[in-house]
């Protein structure tokens, strides 16, 4: 059974370690991971964010038992576990298997994984425009036309990381 849960970032492998000492070397984690570049002080640097933040999914046969649960409850590095995963199995399992099916050989998201909507304004995570906001005019294959300030203008999708503003 999958569960979705938040953790404090500095604690990741501590909670993971305890995890593997409470449940034994069955359980399974899943954080999608996107890669991409950024310019800083004139050098191109590889970045790597997280998809979900600090939400990382769990997987586990025994975590049906809300007993189990509730005395995992109290480990170290974890903030809570959200609610209602035994009834959004099949959902959660889709998320997973779509992101497995993106992802590369390094296990990095591909950039087509999420999908546009027109008239939406986004945000661009890397290039020459980073943390500036525009709007999504058309959309082509290899092509997005966008509308930043006052500019239009048309810029290779493939190229650049953005995200909903």
């Amino acid at each position: 059974m999958w569960t979705v849960l938040k953790y404090d970032k500095k604690y990741l492998t501590v909670l993971k370690n305890e995890f593997y000492k409470k449940l034994g070397k069955d359980c399974r984690f899943y954080q999608p991971k996107i890669k991409y570049n950024k310019y800083f002080n004139n050098k191109l640097i590889q970045k790597e964010i997280f998809l979900l933040g600090n939400y990382i999914f769990l997987f586990h046969d025994d975590l049906k038992n809300n007993k189990l649960l509730h005395s995992l409850k109290f480990t170290r590095g974890l903030k809570y576990f959200l609610e209602g995963h035994s009834y959004s199995q099949d959902e959660l399992k889709t998320f997973i298997s779509e992101c497995n099916k993106s992802e590369d050989k390094n296990g990095y998201i591909n950039k087509s994984f999420a999908s546009l909507i027109f008239n939406k304004y986004y945000k661009f995570k890397s290039g020459p425009f980073v943390d500036r906001i525009f709007k999504l005019i058309n959309l082509n294959k290899e092509f997005i036309d966008i509308m930043l300030g006052n500019i239009k203008t048309k810029i290779k999708y493939n190229r650049y990381i953005i995200e909903p503003a």
